[in-house]
């Protein structure tokens, strides 16, 4: 009996085994490239580096100065005592899903995680993965200089109850409903809603009035409905995300210039499309007053 065949399926089979094991190690830990291309999308080099020359990316220290105080963005390279190297894979996806830290308490909502709980298993485990590939950098975290009463971390569980409703997570978006993965861009990797809603005294968001823009100190934040979109083109928005430039002559200036050099020039074009054809569906909202 010719047994050559049968040892050539047998290798095949064994090759395909082989092949399939190391695939099923790879996805259990995440895949780091995927994972740089969510962090670019999610905004997070923003929040965390700071705004300096030279400085460390991903080593904190950024400040966010809001109505409440100041926050300060935490070190998320993988160091050990400074980052995140401690972590385990469940302590991320707490932080992520639940916006809770290793401890049990909550994280002041500057964190986005009311946005980012939306998040699909694959891209948070793939962006634990790219974090954990990060060179480690000991860069101490500052705490946050709030006023009283924000600064009562346990007060954090009341604004929870009243405004926060963690995901389950979610399947990944099919790349075939450009609607839904537009959606999944701007509403939660982008957090886009975070800056472009308005909030309430106790920094809670009127959901009523999603992306139709809110004031803030500096001036105010725009109205992404068709309100205010309505007689842009979809050049028009494409050019503006990619480049900052406004089909009127005006230019994006800080903060929205650099979430468009560190995240919407960064998407790929059909992910760029999405986000176009998201916004597009928007109902239209009066115009911040």
């Amino acid at each position: 009996m010719n047994t050559r065949p049968m040892l050539k399926h047998a290798r095949q089979l064994l090759l395909a085994g082989f092949l399939l094991a190391i695939a099923s190690v790879t996805t259990a830990q995440g895949n780091p490239t995927h994972g740089q291309y969510i962090a670019k999308a999610a905004g997070c080099v923003g929040c965390h580096t700071v705004n300096k020359s030279g400085a460390t990316p991903f080593a904190g220290g950024r400040a966010l100065e809001t109505p409440f105080g100041t926050f300060y963005g935490p070190n998320i390279t993988p160091d050990k005592q400074t980052g995140i190297g401690s972590w385990s894979d469940s302590d991320f996806k707490r932080a992520i899903r639940q916006g809770e830290r290793r401890d049990g308490s909550h994280y002041f909502p500057a964190f986005p995680y009311p946005s980012f709980t939306g998040m699909s298993d694959t891209d948070i485990q793939d962006l634990w993965a790219y974090l954990k590939s990060l060179p480690p950098a000991k860069q101490v975290n500052r705490e946050h200089d709030l006023r009283f009463p924000y600064n009562l971390r346990f007060l954090v569980s009341g604004w929870k109850m009243l405004f926060f409703a963690p995901g389950l997570g979610s399947p990944v978006v099919p790349a075939n409903d450009p609607v839904a993965r537009g959606a999944y861009l701007v509403g939660v990797l982008g957090h886009c809603a975070e800056c472009h809603t308005p909030r309430n005294f106790l920094g809670g968001p009127d959901k009523n009035e999603r992306f139709a823009g809110a004031k803030i100190p500096e001036g105010k934040v725009p109205n992404l409905t068709p309100t205010r979109l309505k007689k842009w083109s979809d050049a028009d928005l494409k050019e503006y995300l990619m480049t900052g430039n406004a089909p009127n002559g005006d230019v994006a200036v800080e903060p929205m210039s650099e979430v468009i050099t560190n995240t919407t020039s960064q998407l790929t074009s059909a992910d760029m499309a999405a986000v176009i054809a998201y916004l597009r569906t928007l109902p239209p909202r009066p115009e911040p007053k």
